[in-house]
């Protein structure tokens, strides 16, 4: 996959930087940037923009298979949409719903350009906030709330 372009890597370098401080600070789970593949109970490998896994759930995959695309889906995972990405909101919320499939307990799809964010949830709820300045990562992520006026 060719790399991205530049405001999209400024608004991704955004959302990890603010999240690895989270993750940092917090300590209970493993952080994972965009280029990190994870192989899903569907055998799909997917690769989220931003990913977290609850730190016992990690340590029980064995080391050689974490080397390569684990065989774990995410708890938690960020998609971000802007306008010139290749992937349409529709193949975004159909890669967000795979992920409620194999095992995301909280997913959030970002789509920057029309300054909205798709909540899901493993209970396979949707919802959707429009022109939030923060959003809370409460209860899974206790603590961590994302400043989006770097996205917008």
């Amino acid at each position: 996959m060719p790399p991205t372009g530049s405001e999209t890597g400024r608004k991704n370098f955004s959302l990890i930087g603010q999240f690895a401080v989270w993750v940092e600070q917090d300590g209970t789970g493993v952080g994972f940037d965009s280029s990190t593949g994870f192989t899903l109970a569907n055998r799909a490998v997917c690769s989220p923009d931003v990913s977290w896994i609850k730190q016992e759930k990690w340590q029980a995959i064995p080391l050689e298979q974490r080397e390569k695309f684990a065989p774990v889906c995410p708890d938690f995972v960020i998609e971000l949409k802007l306008k010139s990405a290749t992937d349409s909101l529709k193949t975004l919320q159909d890669k967000m719903q795979e992920y409620l499939e194999n095992g995301v307990s909280l997913g959030w799809l970002i789509n920057a350009q029309e300054k909205q964010i798709y909540i899901y949830q493993k209970d396979n709820q949707v919802f959707c906030v429009s022109n939030s300045v923060t959003i809370k990562g409460e209860p899974l992520l206790p603590g961590f709330v994302l400043d989006l006026s770097t996205i917008w």
